[in-house]
């Protein structure tokens, strides 16, 4: 079971959107909070990402080309040749539709910068751990031979751009909906192996590993600490310590965290009638699982559905 991939599908309520961005210095670009998380890649050129006046712990972060940076709440933040070029915001007559990506064109007639500009439409209010930890702002660097899978893919989002040919309506938007597993994989490999806690050491462990593949792979079944443990060859008492300091939560608060997101994505995503999410879920009646779904989303099943359905 790929845990990775299974917590981004909890989280996704619809698919990215991006355009291309063109600026030629002198050039700033101010950029509205987004419902999800934000992304950028430098193509060519350089720049600088700058913080809003309300997030003063964050620094301006210069960009250089192949540099990827992944905005974990979707902060309004400022893009610009330099930090002090003043902003503006983005107006209709610089956006030009195409394909396979419209591109937006900003500034003077100095050295020019390209960069692809987006957001993942992300479950925020209740989000998987393993996303919600991350760091406010993920700055991944693709030069001299790092992470050479993101390399290769920020390689052909700029050729596919540069030189749109037959097939780049399709190709362009898979590349950019695989770079966020892409970006997450990164950025666990970069967490130094000496850290003794957290979910770049939860999935490479030999008991606690296991053991979220098995809640993942099977959210319904009656899992308990103990049968968790005879998997991972633990005591019970031992592994609950284990995977609470890796996850950050025990196990059977996991197992509710993990059956509550899976409930709600079938519920965004599916018509299976509630009987059915409540099975595949693990509970044994629909007034158990509205009661717990109630719970945890803070309205009931139903309601949650029509309101992602008219969202």
């Amino acid at each position: 079971m790929d845990i990775l991939t299974e917590a981004l599908g909890s989280m996704r309520t619809g698919r990215p959107t991006s355009v291309r961005t063109d600026g030629r210095a002198p050039w700033g670009l101010r950029l509205p909070p987004v419902a999800g998380a934000g992304f950028h890649v430098v193509l060519y050129g350089s720049c600088w990402l700058v913080p809003l006046a309300n997030a003063p712990h964050l620094a301006p972060l210069a960009l250089s080309a192949g540099d990827v940076v992944f905005l974990r709440n979707g902060p309004g933040h400022i893009l610009a040749d330099q930090p002090d070029t003043p902003a503006e915001a983005e107006r209709p007559e610089q956006f030009r539709p195409g394909s396979p990506l419209g591109t937006l064109t900003i500034g003077g007639d100095g050295p020019r910068t390209s960069l692809l500009c987006g957001n993942y439409h992300l479950e925020q209010g209740r989000p998987h751990p393993l996303v919600g930890r991350l760091p406010e702002v993920v700055h991944l660097a693709t030069r001299h031979g790092r992470h050479p899978e993101l390399t290769a893919a920020v390689q052909l989002l700029g050729a596919e751009l540069e030189n749109p040919r037959i097939g780049s309506a399709g190709i362009v938007p898979a590349l950019i909906d695989s770079l966020l597993l892409y970006i997450l994989r990164a950025w666990l490999a970069e967490q130094p192996p000496s850290d003794a806690g957290g979910w770049a050491t939860a999935l490479a462990d030999p008991a606690v590993a296991p053991a979220l593949s098995a809640l993942h792979q099977d959210p319904a079944a009656p899992w308990t600490v103990e049968t968790l443990a005879r998997r991972a060859g633990l005591s019970r008492a031992a592994f609950a310590r284990r995977f609470t300091a890796l996850v950050g939560e025990p196990p059977m608060a996991y197992l509710t965290r993990w059956r509550m997101m899976t409930a709600a994505r079938l519920l965004r995503d599916s018509g299976a009638p509630l009987t059915t999410v409540a099975a595949r879920t693990g509970y044994g009646s629909e007034y158990a699982f509205a009661k717990a779904f109630k719970r945890a989303y803070g309205q009931a099943p139903g309601r949650y559905r029509r309101a992602a359905r008219a969202a």
